[in-house]
């Protein structure tokens, strides 16, 4: 495909309520007016009255979980992958299934336009989007050539229409590190009403708040539609001005100063790692079970550190552990798995960090991405490009073409927050993440999979070995679900079914890097 005989594609955000709680204002004060009610009070017996002044006393005085009971679905469309990752992702409370570039090629150039760009710096930014496409497409076509042509000698046989399909969606997986995160993805987005006032609130947020702006603005408006009160007790937000963070960056006259400095030392920091433990709970192994201990009322001579760790770790003692659905927060006994706590400093890429910031409990710093702008090219290159020689030449000159737009478009007067929508997907990331052992164990599980993308399993092998150097006694209960259930016995031991990855993983006694492909 072509590039040139596609034309540059971006409308309006479209915002779409779908599914929402009738009278949801009228609901947040039945709610509060049942804590005072020896019976349940709905929205039925709530007068004009008690809506108005209850409702405006609970919300001035911060007894804010009334307005979590009100629940709104959103159908999003034509908004940039970047505002995703930096405002609509960055935070716990939501849920969202998003059009994914790993498995669905991208065959029309749709894009976030920032006003300012269209103003004075159209063209060029037209004329980089149908490049950026340009580029995709072409490496796309050299890693599936490369791909078949390496599987059909292996196989000794043409490959049938089904399995170049497969490997179609290898080619593109990587491809995409090409595509801007200014890129449009459409995704079902669903909040609670109190998500939907902070959000409202800072919605003037740097790196993106003009985006920002757009579209949780239409959010509110679709549930204005259908309940007129649900924001009248809401400020207005927060002045882009009067943010802390950019308050700060004025304040410190940090505008100019060189962001490389920051890059350099957070680089070495790392020593060589996509993510290296900075920190964690010492002696963390006393610490689980001495949890464990008094979850069952037992004393430690009953049950000693070992034994503790073993019955909530041990997948053939611990049965919840083996199942598709996660139950670890609702066991008293997992429970005791959050008292040990590990700190990581990472640096992946921009696509890689949008599906590793979906697990929410596993909380990061995120960068305010316009502050750690550097003017040299400063990307991930993942694995599949680097071993065919073709496509790592186009790649590289892929990359050092758009950061020359970016820094054009700076230069021509663009702030510096909407030139970066022309960066690539493989944009580095720079940031710290913690967790607790229960919830990181949850993210191995889904992560050490071979299915998942190769950028998160190669940063979460890197931590499991890291774990596994402090903890031997609890870190050889970690990994993906199909050694879990090997340990447990439980078949069948991968529960991915047609998309199983084709290797016994369980067999493995450690992960090699290099087993990934």
């Amino acid at each position: 495909m072509n590039s040139k005989n596609l034309e540059v594609e971006s409308p309006e955000p479209e915002v779409k309520l779908v599914k929402y709680f009738e009278n949801p204002y009228r609901h947040a004060v039945a709610t509060a007016r049942t804590c005072y009610s020896y019976n349940i009070v709905y929205e039925d017996d709530i007068s004009d009255k008690q809506k108005n002044n209850i409702g405006k006393s609970v919300f001035e005085s911060g007894h804010h979980t009334v307005f979590q009971h009100s629940t709104f679905s959103f159908s999003l469309n034509n908004i940039s992958r970047h505002f995703v990752w930096s405002f609509l992702h960055s935070h716990p409370y939501y849920n969202s299934e998003q059009t994914s570039q790993r498995y669905v090629k991208m065959n029309k150039i749709r894009a976030y336009i920032p006003d300012e760009i269209k103003e004075k710096n159209i063209e060029i930014y037209k004329e980089a989007l149908k490049k950026s496409w340009e580029y995709y497409f072409q490496i796309s076509e050299i890693l599936l050539k490369g791909l078949v042509d390496k599987e059909e000698k292996r196989l000794k046989r043409n490959l049938n229409e089904k399995e170049i399909k497969k490997l179609e969606k290898k080619a593109i997986e990587e491809a995409r590190y090409v595509l801007p995160i200014c890129a449009f993805t459409s995704l079902h987005h669903t909040i609670n009403g109190l998500t939907l006032y902070r959000l409202y609130m800072l919605m003037n947020t740097l790196p993106t708040y003009e985006e920002n702006k757009k579209i949780i603005t239409k959010m509110v408006e679709e549930v204005k539609k259908i309940d007129p009160d649900f924001f009248k007790d809401v400020k207005d937000p927060v002045k882009l001005e009067d943010t802390i963070e950019y308050k700060y960056w004025v304040s410190a006259n940090r505008v100019e100063k060189n962001k490389d400095r920051f890059i350099k030392e957070f680089d070495e920091s790392l020593e060589g790692r996509s993510s290296k433990l900075v920190n964690y709970i010492k002696d963390g192994e006393r610490v689980i079970g001495d949890a464990v201990r008094v979850v069952l009322g037992a004393t430690e001579e009953e049950l000693e550190d070992k034994e503790a760790i073993d019955l909530v770790l041990n997948p053939s003692k611990n049965e919840y552990l083996t199942e598709s659905l996660n139950l670890s927060t609702m066991s008293p006994l997992m429970r005791s798995l959050n008292h040990l706590y590990f700190v990581f400093k990472k640096k992946i890429s921009h696509s890689a960090d949008s599906q590793n910031q979906r697990h929410r409990t596993t909380p990061g710093s995120k960068p305010v991405l316009s502050f750690v702008d550097s003017r040299h090219p400063d990307y991930y290159t993942p694995y599949l490009i680097k071993e065919n020689k073709e496509a790592y030449n186009l790649y590289i000159e892929a990359m050092e073409y758009l950061w020359y737009v970016k820094n054009k478009l700076i230069e021509n007067g663009v702030s510096i927050e909407n030139a970066q929508y022309i960066l690539p997907n493989s944009l580095n990331i720079r940031f710290m993440e913690s967790g607790s052992l229960l919830n990181i164990m949850h993210k191995f599980r889904m992560r050490l999979c071979r299915n998942a993308q190769r950028e998160i399993w190669v940063m979460s092998v890197e931590e499991l070995e890291q774990i596994r150097k402090i903890y031997p006694n609890i870190a050889k209960y970690l990994g993906p679900t199909c050694i879990i259930r090997y340990k447990a016995g439980k078949k069948p031991f991968c529960l991915e079914g047609d998309r199983w990855c084709g290797k016994p993983v369980w067999t493995w006694e450690r992960f090699n890097i290099d087993e990934y492909y």
